[in-house]
C-alpha cells in the first residue's frame, strides 16, 4: 500500500465521518524494519512519529534517527528506564507499571507522556484494563509525579472484517470523552479506516507502509 495512499486512506475515512484529517495522526510502526528502509518508506515523506514495540531493537535506531518516537508494545517494568526516552508511551497496562515509569521519569528529569492501554476486547493473551478497572486507575495514574495521561490505547480482536471492531472503537472513543482525555490509539493496517471513523487520533500502521507496492 505505502504511505501516501495510507494516508489517503485516512483522509477518506476523515471526511465520511466528518472529521477534520488533522485530527489523526499516523504513528509508523518501525518494528522489524532497518533504518535505510524506515527513511525510504517513511521519512522522506516527512516527520511522521515512529513506533517501536521492544526495547533491544528500538534503542539502536533511537541513537541515528531524529524522529518522535512512542513506544507501543508491551513494556517490563525493568524496561522502563529506556521507555523514558521516547516522546509517548502508548501502553501503560498496570499500576506498577505506572509507577515505575513515573520514577524514572522522574530521574530522567522529565514528565512522561502516557496512554493507559485497554483490553477491551477482554482477550486473556492481551494486555491492558479491563474497562470497569478505569474508573479506579486513572485517578490514581494521573497522581503520579512525573507522568501525564493523555488518552487511552486498544489493540483490537484480529478479524477479517474490520467492522466487527467497530464497537471496540466506538467503546473507546466514548470512554475517552467520560474521562476527559484527547488521545484515543487505536487501529493497525486491517482496521486504521474504521478507528478512524470512530474517532482514532493516533493510528498505529506497519504492515500497510512496508509491504512491497
Amino acid at each position: 500500500m505505502g504511505l501516501p495512499e495510507v494516508l489517503d486512506r485516512i483522509e477518506r475515512a476523515c471526511r465520511r465521518a466528518g472529521r477534520d484529517p488533522r485530527g489523526v495522526r499516523l504513528v509508523a510502526v518501525t518494528k522489524g524494519h532497518s533504518v535505510p528502509e524506515i527513511q525510504e518508506r517513511v521519512l522522506r515523506y516527512g516527520a511522521f512519529p515512529l513506533g517501536e514495540s521492544r526495547i533491544q531493537e528500538a534503542l539502536p535506531k533511537l541513537a541515528v534517527l531524529a524522529a518522535e518516537w512512542h513506544y507501543i508494545g508491551p513494556l517490563q517494568r525493568n524496561k522502563a528506564k529506556f521507555a523514558v526516552r521516547f516522546e509517548l508511551v502508548h501502553s501503560v497496562d498496570s499500576l506498577r507499571l505506572a509507577e515505575t515509569l513515573a520514577r524514572k521519569a522522574c530521574e530522567a528529569g522529565k514528565v512522561q507522556r502516557v496512554l493507559l492501554e485497554l483490553n477491551l476486547g477482554r482477550e486473556p493473551q492481551k494486555h491492558g484494563f479491563l474497562e470497569e478497572e478505569l474508573a479506579e486507575v486513572l485517578p490514581r495514574v494521573r497522581e503520579l509525579e512525573g507522568l501525564r495521561v493523555e488518552g487511552l490505547m486498544t489493540v483490537a480482536p484480529y478479524t477479517e472484517n474490520s467492522e466487527e471492531v467497530r464497537p471496540i472503537f466506538a467503546r473507546l472513543s466514548r470512554l475517552a470523552d467520560a474521562f476527559g482525555l484527547a488521545e484515543r490509539s487505536m487501529g493497525m493496517s486491517g482496521d486504521f479506516e474504521v478507528a478512524v471513523e470512530e474517532g482514532a487520533t493516533l493510528v498505529r500502521v506497519g504492515r500497510a507502509l512496508f509491504e512491497p507496492g
